[in-house]
């Protein structure tokens, strides 16, 4: 028989959940709190203290009323899996990890459970159990809506875009309004450069959303990268309104204005960002390149070097090696010898003399360069000779080449610590020496790639810049054909129309429009401390390589890219 104690206890509890369902949180968590003094073994009225707890932002109220509930009935699946949320909110992942696998042992077909767990997994990074936790949650809920969402989200980093794009399509077939599937589905075809798809994703996202700052984002690099740049840089401005803390969006805006040529007010928005998120690391990088191209080298290699130092103080960051790269590092590893873990930046200091060799014939060099068609000009001995050496031991001792290629070759980017101060000397100089050449183009990007020659060099494609200076250092002994090994480049530019993943990447089309154009090769045999010059829109590739073996033998170039083309790009990935 229920006393008039127990009918009160009740009908208090009543009363708590109709608030707590209702969203009145501070309502429900008094009246919890009440039943709690009278009938403290309620298990499931600790967990449901600790919920609304978690909602009001109480972590860790809401920790201990929940194992309070715990302690009281170990085998409450529930309690273990608000639990895990918990500690994932307090960014307790590990902690958040195991207390979902014992809300699965209490309850198997969880398929929350197994979302949350998927969810967890994710932000640790361990992309393969993510997937397979929501793929068991889809199995017990093929209704569930959130989580092929968040399926598709992993395949995105697991660059398995086909299988992303059907998780996001399926989401919004359940929940049509589902305003985060349609702004996943749209940066995916951003991805997938289809556009006008993604544009029309992005902007039913924010008809569901109106206030969804990232949303306002991704639409953004959709109109950037289709030149629309007010429209661009109107999104980016109401992302900020809406989020005046995202450094995500003061980044993006930072992209749009340095395409739009307001160098100082892009630098202004990186700077923002940076401020905002300081381990941003593009925001760094994109401040860098605005730096540059503003003229000011100096500043923006310093960017660039302190960010290498601050991303790679304790190694490579997760990167899943190739063989040739692991060969790479471990012959430069025997190099440099004991003591050199870690990021490692050799001496690449400015020379007290000239880098760039003053005794070449400038005038006659300048006037070819004004006549030739195509416009490709060769010049021996660029740099002084300590200029070249210490070029060339910086390439060696530094731990800088860190973009892997599957042709067999390595690639080393300002933001990867590809920035000595040398190199800035040069690129002044190079000015100064050649201003008929380099008039009054800013230094836009610059890399290095080292070649491993058993495998091969980079293939036909090119860089949409004004002009490209690429100059080689490794000495001319380690050349076992010098007749070759320098760089072939074609007499035809890439079409205007072509966007970056073509000219640069697509290789059938390039061989199928050199034919039709009937162009004509022009090759450049390979000599240490030589430099081609040319039109860099014009399509080029590494020519045969065979250099001996050993790590100090590797065929080293270094470009230099100045000026923008007639039609710039909205973005290019280097790094």
């Amino acid at each position: 028989m229920e006393t008039s104690s127990t009918l009160a206890v009740d009908a208090v509890l009543r009363e708590a959940l109709r608030h707590h369902q209702a969203g009145r949180l501070a309502e429900a968590e008094q009246l919890y709190r009440q039943v709690l003094v009278a009938r403290p073994d309620l298990a499931d009225v600790h967990v449901n203290l600790g919920i609304v707890l978690m909602f009001r932002g109480d972590l860790a109220g809401a920790a201990s009323a929940c194992e309070k509930g715990l302690a009281l009935r170990p085998d409450h699946a529930r309690g273990h899996c608000y639990l895990g949320d918990i500690r994932a909110f307090q960014n307790r992942l590990d902690d958040a990890v195991v207390s979902y696998g014992r809300a699965l042992a209490c309850k198997p077909d969880y398929a929350e459970a197994h979302n949350s767990l998927g969810n967890a997994f994710f932000r640790l990074g361990k992309l393969p159990e993510a997937a397979s936790s929501y793929q068991k949650a889809i199995a017990l809920r093929p209704d569930f809506a959130e989580t092929h969402n968040n399926l598709g989200q992993v395949y995105v980093s697991l660059d398995r875009l086909d299988e992303a794009q059907t998780a996001f399509h399926q989401a919004i077939a359940l929940v049509p309004g589902y305003a985060e599937a349609q702004n996943n589905l749209g940066y995916l075809l951003l991805l997938k450069n289809r556009l006008t798809d993604a544009e029309n994703s992005l902007r039913r996202a924010l008809a569901a959303k109106p206030d969804y700052a990232q949303a306002h984002c991704n639409l953004a690099a959709v109109l950037g990268k289709q030149r629309r740049f007010e429209e661009a840089a109107e999104c980016c401005r109401r992302a900020i309104a809406i989020r005046p803390d995202s450094a995500e969006a003061h980044n993006n805006l930072g992209f749009v204005l340095q395409e739009k040529g307001a160098l100082a007010e892009a630098e202004s928005a990186f700077r923002d960002a940076i401020a905002l998120k300081p381990e941003l690391f593009e925001a760094h990088q994109h401040l860098g390149v605005v730096l540059c191209e503003s003229g000011r080298l100096a500043e923006g290699f310093d960017i660039f070097t302190r960010l290498a130092e601050r991303k790679y103080a304790t190694g490579e960051p997760g990167s899943a090696y190739s063989p040739h790269k692991l060969c790479h590092d471990q012959e430069q590893r025997a190099w440099l010898g004991s003591g050199t873990e870690g990021n490692h930046l050799g001496d690449g200091g400015r020379v007290a003399g000239a880098a760039v060799n003053p005794a070449n014939r400038v005038s006659e060099i300048s006037t070819q360069w004004k006549t030739a068609r195509p416009q490709i000009v060769v010049i021996d001995d660029l740099l002084t000779a300590e200029a070249l050496e210490k070029l060339r031991r910086f390439c060696l001792d530094s731990t800088v080449w860190r973009k892997i290629y599957d042709g067999g070759y390595l690639g080393a980017f300002p933001e990867h610590g590809f920035a000595p101060p040398l190199l800035a000397q040069i690129a002044e100089e190079l000015r100064a020496v050649y201003p008929a050449i380099i008039e009054d183009h800013p230094l836009l990007h610059f890399w290095a790639f080292k070649y491993d020659s058993r495998l091969g060099g980079i293939r036909k494609h090119a860089d949409f810049a004004a002009v490209n200076v690429n100059f080689w250092i490794t000495p001319d002994e380690a050349n076992l054909d010098p007749a070759h090994g320098g760089l072939v480049v074609w007499d035809v530019a890439a079409p205007l129309d072509w966007d970056f993943d073509k000219y640069n990447a697509a290789e059938d089309d390039i061989r199928s429009f050199l034919a039709r154009e009937k162009s004509k090769p022009v090759t450049i045999a390979y000599r240490a401390n030589r430099a081609v010059i040319f039109d860099s829109d014009l399509f080029h590739e590494t020519d045969t390589i065979r250099f001996k073996p050993g790590y100090e033998n590797r065929r080293i170039n270094v470009t230099l890219l100045f000026g923008r083309r007639q039609k710039q790009l909205w973005m290019r990935d280097h790094g």
